[in-house]
């Protein structure tokens, strides 16, 4: 290959580049389903944790008549830490709700997590969970995102997200007014 067709090739690869990032985090999402249209799991019990743990290896339990935020993220994972600031602001606005509950789970062990918290400073209730998801949180891309109430996934995102977006405060805005 001459010098120019390479100078092509790698200006072309970088707009396309370009366009996949812009497309998978900065895109206007116009997918987030209402709730009157998403599709329930078959079992309350589906949708839920067990063996969860805080950061101090305490066993923690999901509660089922709690609207609950789950987000599935590593530390390693750019999509995960792209999405990650906008989880704290509606953290920040539903923390003190006792109707609601955030679960930010991770696989990696509590030496890998804390640094890197601290380093970030975020402070959200932050999880570890080994072992095989439920059917209906399973999968192999991260993050993945659900909102979930009595045992409903209300909304689900695979991949990075806004999550501080007047969309998502409705939904659950919504959602609280019927609790």
């Amino acid at each position: 290959m001459t010098s120019t067709p390479k100078k092509l090739l790698i200006f072309a690869l970088s707009i396309l580049a370009f366009v996949a990032i812009y497309f998978v985090v900065f895109a206007p999402k116009t997918d987030i389903p209402s709730i009157e249209n998403v599709a329930s799991a078959p079992e309350a019990s589906s949708v839920y944790l067990s063996s969860l743990r805080d950061l101090k290896g305490n066993p923690v339990a999901m509660d089922e008549n709690k609207l609950v935020f789950l987000n599935v993220w590593a530390t390693w994972c750019g999509p995960c830490n792209m999405e990650m600031p906008g989880i704290p602001t509606l953290y920040n606005k539903y923390k003190n709700n006792k109707k609601v509950d955030f679960f930010i789970i991770s696989d990696e062990d509590a030496e890998t997590v804390n640094p890197f918290i601290a380093r970030k400073g975020y402070e959200l209730p932050f999880y570890q969970f080994a072992g095989p998801y439920p059917p209906a949180l399973d999968g192999n891309a991260i993050p993945r995102t659900y909102i979930i109430y009595k045992g409903k996934i209300l909304t689900q995102e695979i991949g990075a997200s806004q999550w501080d977006t007047p969309e998502i405060n409705s939904l659950i805005e919504k959602q609280l007014a019927e609790i």
